[in-house]
């Protein structure tokens, strides 16, 4: 039975992302996991998370799971969540500037305040986190087959990713500005929005990444 590997380091939503891994692909195992062995082993990665971007890689350094984690991201399905998409980044501005893991390059930034709504007659201001649904404008990718374009996905953040080079923007949203909230390279994909808070369209994509040969 082929594995599913959803990284544990304390902290992520990692019961919510499982159970709907589980529900689209009740044939393939799926384990919440920080045992670097397991993780080598697994044929797909799912590296979820929530939080701080400090304390994150402060919990990946403790786990000792920095280098599986490039490792794994080099060769096989890999699926970054929310945070576990900032993550893969080179720095964010976050906690008056963090390293990331530098898997993907580029920053990650903080949404500015104040943050005006350009489709609002009266300047209105947008509120900090981005927190509810909201559509994304896809790129063409496998990872969105049986998606309809500008479909609806649900956002918790206050930082945005900032790419080194826009061929890696798997998609975009709208707050405020137009920014990038989803990444492709290879055989990773990522998202800022979370898949598996967002009912048909989020298990869809995950039900996608479940069948994605990462190419």
């Amino acid at each position: 039975m082929s594995t599913i590997a959803v990284i544990d380091y304390g902290m992520g939503n990692l019961r919510s992302v499982s159970k709907a891994l589980e529900h689209v692909a009740p044939d393939l195992n799926v384990v919440v996991t920080d045992d670097v062995s397991v993780i080598r082993s697994a044929e797909r990665i799912v590296f979820p998370g929530v939080g701080a971007m400090r304390d994150c890689m402060l919990e990946l350094r403790n786990r000792s799971l920095v280098e599986i984690i490039k490792e794994v991201a080099l060769d096989r399905p890999f699926l970054g969540v929310c945070l576990g998409m900032q993550l893969l980044l080179d720095y964010s501005e976050e906690n008056e500037g963090t390293e990331g893991l530098s898997i993907l390059p580029g920053e990650v930034k903080r949404f500015p305040k104040p943050l005006i709504d350009p489709e609002s007659e009266t300047q209105a201001r947008l509120k900090i986190p981005h927190m509810g649904w909201n559509q994304v404008k896809q790129s063409d990718h496998p990872m969105w087959s049986q998606i309809e374009d500008q479909s609806r996905f649900y956002f918790v953040h206050s930082y945005y990713v900032v790419p080194d080079s826009d061929d890696e923007v798997a998609a975009t949203s709208c707050y405020g500005f137009e920014f990038a909230c989803a990444l492709q390279r290879d055989n990773i994909f990522a998202t800022q929005f979370h898949p598996e808070k967002s009912q048909h369209a989020g298990l869809q994509l995950l039900q996608n990444f479940t069948q994605w040969n990462g190419k």
